[in-house]
């Protein structure tokens, strides 16, 4: 047997896949988006809050940019869509707020009302052992 016949031809995969863009990818017409830019110090003071709070948190920004305002009435249903149930979501913000990340009224049966508030300085944070460069 020859195993010469066997051989694949030096044809490379990537010869056939379209070339990258250098550019991150764009939402598409009709399609949902996070709009920024959302303050970096921000998403770091949510990221190190447990549970669901920086789902619950870029939910917020989503609603904020949505609207071009920091005041949002947060809803169940976008938070459902991002795998947050109600409880979770109430925690989350008792946590952001607790955190001085946003501002929440409550009022019974309806969706609590969020203003997002200035991420306080990074050297202010309780706990923060490791600065973040980039």
């Amino acid at each position: 047997m020859n195993l010469n016949s066997l051989k694949l031809p030096n044809t490379s995969v990537k010869q056939n896949l379209p070339k990258p863009s250098p550019l991150p990818p764009k939402h598409k017409k009709g399609e949902k988006f996070l709009r920024g830019p959302i303050p970096l110090n921000w998403i770091i003071n949510a990221s190190k809050l447990p549970g669901m709070a920086l789902h619950v948190g870029i939910a917020l920004w989503h609603l904020a940019g949505f609207k071009n305002c920091k005041i949002v009435k947060l809803s169940g249903k976008l938070l459902r869509g991002m795998g947050v149930n109600r409880h979770a979501s109430y925690r989350a913000l008792k946590k952001m707020e607790d955190a001085n990340l946003i501002a929440v009224k409550r009022h019974l049966g309806r969706n609590p009302v969020v203003t997002i508030l200035e991420a306080p300085r990074e050297d202010t944070i309780k706990g923060d052992e490791e600065r973040i460069e980039l």
